[in-house]
């Protein structure tokens, strides 16, 4: 059985991706899953300084999902490359690394400082991040500044590079795409969390200081299906397909409308083992389908 997946000129052992933001820097997650086991580990944002993220309360559980308010709060670049790196260098295993900045030259420099590490194989642009003021999802809203930002990127590294999208586009994805597809992006990794909002009845206030945050998990899974499938449409780009994939079945609805990765985020959280748990589920059914390459899947149901 062939489990191996291509996503342009980057190779993956199988189609199971650790998102970013749900297993830190991988020692987190380390007890509980070999990480040798998914095809990517996706390290949380990185940013040029050392940042602290959004105030407390910062989770907040929903009917069928999450809400998150954390804001991208990291260790900053500098850290990471001498606390993490050596750790994630033992590894058998593709090692992603989303970044983002407040602005573009912040971009730019942890792009530039990421690039002389060899052992990490990809960049994800993170510029869809629904619950920070200043970056984030900012940088999807005017296509000026998402031209010169993946492109003055694109010069600053020879990584691979992964241009997370989130749902603040949805109604002009061609144009969005045909900007990232000219400026170099080699990949999309798709959805980001949801924009969302809770409000606490007895306080009579909201939930999370920033008044709304971002929803993932289950709840999102149909529309962030929804997305995947219009963007294979207007795209060559491989797809990294993401949002409330908590089962086998979740990643294979991905693959069979056109994704060629699955990322598993918020079931980190409640299982950190379900990368593992999905991987054997998507073996178990190509076998049963008497199937003998996982790329046969992908984009079946168009």
């Amino acid at each position: 059985m062939n489990l191996s997946v291509t996503l342009g000129r980057m190779a993956l052992k199988n189609p199971v991706v650790l998102a970013s933001g749900t297993c830190g820097y991988g020692r987190e997650i380390a007890p509980y899953l070999d990480l040798n086991t998914p095809g990517a580990i996706t390290v949380k944002g990185l940013s040029l300084f050392p940042w602290e993220g959004n105030p407390p309360p910062r989770l907040f559980e929903v009917r069928a999902g999450l809400l998150n308010s954390i804001g991208l709060e990291n260790k900053g670049v500098e850290r990471f490359l001498q606390e993490d790196l050596p750790f994630l260098e033992t590894l058998d295993t593709r090692i992603f690394v989303n970044i983002w900045g407040r602005t573009v030259e912040e971009y730019i420099e942890v792009a530039r400082r990421l690039d002389a590490a060899e052992r990490i194989d990809a960049l994800e642009l993170n510029v869809s991040c629904p619950n920070v003021e200043r970056g984030g999802a900012s940088f999807l809203s005017d296509p000026e500044i998402l031209r010169e930002l993946v492109g003055r990127v694109r010069e600053a590294t020879r990584k691979f590079l992964i241009v997370k999208l989130g749902p603040a586009k949805m109604q002009d994805w061609e144009v969005t795409v045909r900007i990232l597809e000219k400026e170099g992006a080699e990949a999309l990794s798709v959805t980001n969390s949801f924009p969302a909002m809770a409000i606490d009845v007895e306080r009579m206030d909201f939930v999370f200081a920033m008044k709304s945050a971002g929803l993932s998990g289950p709840a999102i899974k149909p529309l962030a299906l929804k997305m995947v499938y219009d963007l294979v449409g207007v795209t060559e780009l491989p797809i990294i397909g993401m949002g409330g994939v908590m089962t086998a079945e979740d990643a294979l609805e991905f693959l069979l409308v056109g994704a060629r990765a699955v990322g598993v985020g918020t079931a980190n959280l409640v299982a950190p083992s379900s990368a593992a748990d999905i991987l054997e589920g998507i073996k178990a059914y190509l076998l049963r389908k008497n199937m003998e390459n996982v790329e046969d899947l992908i984009g079946k149901v168009r």
